[in-house]
């Protein structure tokens, strides 16, 4: 999407505020013996006294055989995205790292935004992919900019990756966003700087890094939805929806 009018700015600029707190209250809650059904609740409370709707629910991406179940996407540990939290419902345990996804559609538009959560008290190792995944939403924010490419982006989250001895899932990443969600462009977590499309002032995009503690490589789940490392490795993403503008993004989800 390309932002045209300051009607549909504002629009975006509320329903990320929004998110932003719900994903706040989300992580707050993410505590030893809090179940993911618990925190599925919970966010479709919240929506609903929003007035606002959640954008998965019920969605079919291209290619899926069933309709997404659940107003959030919850993944635990392995599991990089799309972990369905009311179906199997998982108990948080202390030491787990978990990623609360979430995307919402106030007044026809839709923002898209991600955490990683420490539940309790991490270990050094998880504690410390935690950290990277923050930094490389930061020097990925950085870049995003009209005028530069999602190789930028992408340049920019390998970097941080490469510098911990992480890696990133390739067949994964951020999008556009805003009328649909998911829109072109792909935003990759990998790349080089100047390649792929160019940057224009007003896109939305979803700008999502995601890395992973061990190879990289990983395999769909039978629910459909989630997917996990291959090697079992630890995963941790952070996700904003931003506004591309000629001095660097606005970012809407905080």
């Amino acid at each position: 999407m390309i932002v045209k009018t300051q009607e549909q700015r504002e629009v975006l600029r509320e329903g990320g505020r929004r998110l932003g707190a719900l994903l706040r209250e989300l992580g707050e809650m993410s505590k030893p013996g809090v179940s993911t059904q618990e925190l599925e609740d919970r966010a479709r409370g919240r929506i609903a006294e929003y007035g606002d709707t959640p954008a998965t629910l019920g969605y079919t991406p291209s290619g899926s055989p069933r309709p997404y179940p659940a107003a959030l996407c919850v993944s635990v540990n392995q599991e990089i995205v799309h972990g369905i939290p009311n179906e199997v419902p998982k108990v948080l345990q202390e030491g787990d790292l978990v990623s609360i996804d979430c995307l919402l559609n106030h007044k026809g538009l839709i923002v898209d935004s991600c955490l990683t959560v420490g539940v309790g008290e991490l270990s050094e190792s998880r504690q410390r992919l935690l950290n990277a995944a923050k930094e490389a939403r930061i020097e990925a924010l950085k870049v995003a900019k009209a005028g530069n490419t999602v190789g930028d982006i992408g340049h920019a989250v390998g970097l941080v990756a490469e510098k911990y001895g992480y890696s990133v899932p390739r067949e994964l990443g951020g999008h556009g966003v805003g009328q649909r969600v998911h829109e072109e462009p792909f935003v990759p977590n990998y790349g080089r700087k100047g390649e792929g499309e160019e940057l224009k002032e007003g896109m939305v995009l979803a700008i999502e890094p995601i890395l992973i503690a061990g190879k990289g490589r990983i395999k769909a789940m039978p629910d459909g939805y989630t997917y996990e490392s291959l090697d079992g490795s630890d995963s941790a993403q952070f996700e904003h929806t931003v506004i591309i503008g000629k001095r660097g993004a606005e970012v809407l989800t905080v």
